[in-house]
């Protein structure tokens, strides 16, 4: 059945098919525009695991979701669809996270990493590894940006993208990220891990490709990575957490501070959102929850005066999404992707 016949077929107000792809939508990677590349990957996360179980937990709450976009006529219809997690990605995320944990524990213990051969062998398999996955995820992305497909990267823990943003790179000679979160990202080398979740933005500005930083929402950084914004000549922008509440504190729109966002962003934009830039209550169960954050439609808004700004969203990724026991925090997340795979379409003139 061709694409067309699947739309003419389905109705977007029945129950979500679970037969189907995600969010129950009858199209396969080759009909989508907008392809999913699930990584159940947190080898290098050093407070709470559960980030690996983000795509699949996402793809489950998926089908409870609505197809209904208020803001983009038949949504539905420009097909998302996404690959099948890789069991061989997840199995050796499980054993490679157990070596990381056994080696975090004995840096927290204060063991010399010098003296100890066991900890060397486990930071060089880890990075090696690392390197692995992210080459995985680079060769994934550039196959369908050869096919002129839109991706989504769902992590995962936020190490995860990398890969995508250097395949970007190979397609575009210039493109900001933006980046939502909680923390900077931009420890170098965080516990000895070249591509741990806490270093994936200073690794992301080793390519040459990426013109400039944009972060939102930061209220967690060390004194290095402070110093690093502060340094960076204007590439790296950052509106903290703090700086935004005592603004809207004294009377400031949401929408006012959206434009001061967007004033300072290029055309051409790569969107990596980590979850627990989110208030908490949106996301406890990710890894590691910071309070304050942003309310789930501050985001959206965001992202929708990006698109009404005429600039575009090349890709972007959603991380660190844990499921928790009730799998409140995958509903969340499979809102998000949702919607904002759908803007993202439309700032590409898929719709």
């Amino acid at each position: 059945m061709s694409k067309q016949s699947k739309i003419e077929n389905f109705n977007p107000n029945d129950l979500g098919d679970a037969n189907n792809n995600i969010y129950g939508l009858p199209f396969t990677v080759e009909e989508a525009e907008i392809v999913v590349i699930p990584v159940p990957w947190e080898v290098t996360v050093s407070y709470r695991g559960g980030t690996a179980l983000g795509p699949q937990s996402v793809f489950n709450s998926s089908f409870q979701v609505d197809l209904f976009d208020p803001k983009i006529k038949d949504a539905w219809k420009i097909g998302i669809a996404m690959e099948e997690i890789s069991d061989n990605l997840a199995s050796r995320n499980e054993s490679l996270r157990r070596k990381s944990e056994a080696y975090i524990a004995l840096l927290e213990e204060g063991e010399d990493f010098e003296s100890n051969e066991k900890m060397q062998e486990t930071r060089k398999i880890i990075n090696e590894e690392c390197l692995k996955m992210n080459n995985w995820v680079k060769a994934r992305a550039l196959s369908y940006l050869e096919k002129n497909k839109l991706i989504a990267l769902l992590g995962g823990d936020h190490s995860t993208p990398l890969g995508l943003i250097q395949a970007l790179a190979e397609k575009n000679n210039s493109f900001a990220i933006l980046q939502i979160d909680a923390h900077a990202d931009l420890r170098d080398a965080y516990e000895g891990f070249e591509f741990s979740h806490a270093s994936i933005m200073f690794n992301a500005l080793k390519i040459p490709q990426v013109s400039k930083l944009v972060q939102l929402g930061i209220r967690d950084y060390c004194e290095a990575e402070f110093d690093l914004i502060q340094n960076s000549n204007g590439r790296i922008v950052t509106f903290f957490d703090r700086d935004i509440k005592h603004k809207q504190l004294d009377g400031a729109t949401w929408s006012s501070i959206c434009n001061d966002v967007i004033s300072q962003l290029p055309n051409d934009i790569y969107l990596s959102f980590d979850i627990d830039g989110l208030d908490p209550k949106l996301c406890p169960n990710t890894g590691t929850p910071v309070a304050g954050g942003f309310e789930f439609e501050q985001i959206l808004m965001l992202i929708e005066k990006i698109v009404d700004s005429g600039k575009r969203i090349i890709a972007f990724d959603i991380n660190e999404v844990a499921p928790g026991g009730d799998e409140w925090d995958a509903n969340v997340g499979a809102r998000l992707l949702y919607r904002i795979a759908n803007l993202v379409a439309k700032s590409n003139n898929r719709v």
